[in-house]
């Protein structure tokens, strides 16, 4: 397994994995993912700031990071932080605790940019989700239902934002 910043080749294998889980999220009910702009993914990996894991040459998993959202987080966003958005698993890694590695990388770049929490968010009160993410560590810190998400991407329209925060062990 080997995780490292996606490339501009890895596009349309990125969007084929937001079409596969926004179909899943749509199966369950679940708020799901519009379609992102084309542009937003290529400057986050432009940026380095999309991510990928590949396993045997496939990529398994993906997630966007940012060091700043303050529209989400207000004036928690002081607190130097790493926020991943945008988990996506490709199927055929399914149940294979993917986001348990994620995590632990996650961690690891948090010491390495001393960073004090790796933070998420997820649009929708999901019970299933919420559970996962505290099994990972991961404080849940309520709901909050946005006031303004211009700036946002469109499914922050469509429920409260759950938020979730995990101190980097040192």
């Amino acid at each position: 397994m080997e995780i490292t910043h996606s490339q501009p080749t890895d596009i349309a294998t990125i969007f084929e994995l937001y079409r596969i889980a926004t179909a899943y999220m749509k199966s369950k009910n679940q708020v799901s993912w519009p379609e992102f702009e084309h542009d937003l993914i290529s400057k986050e990996i432009e940026e380095k700031r999309q991510w990928k894991m590949v396993i045997e040459d496939v990529v398994a998993c993906i997630w966007a990071t940012t060091r700043n959202d303050e529209i989400l987080w207000g004036k928690q966003n002081n607190i130097p932080s790493l926020y991943i958005h945008r988990i996506a698993t490709n199927p055929d890694f399914r149940g294979q605790n993917l986001v348990k590695h994620m995590v632990d990388w996650a961690d690891k770049h948090c010491k390495q940019h001393d960073l004090q929490y790796v933070r998420m968010d997820t649009v929708g009160y999901n019970e299933g989700l919420i559970a996962h993410y505290t099994k990972l560590g991961f404080q849940f810190l309520g709901t909050k239902e946005l006031q303004d998400t211009s700036g946002l991407p469109k499914h922050y329209e469509e429920g409260p934002v759950c938020f979730f925060q995990r101190e980097v062990p040192h």
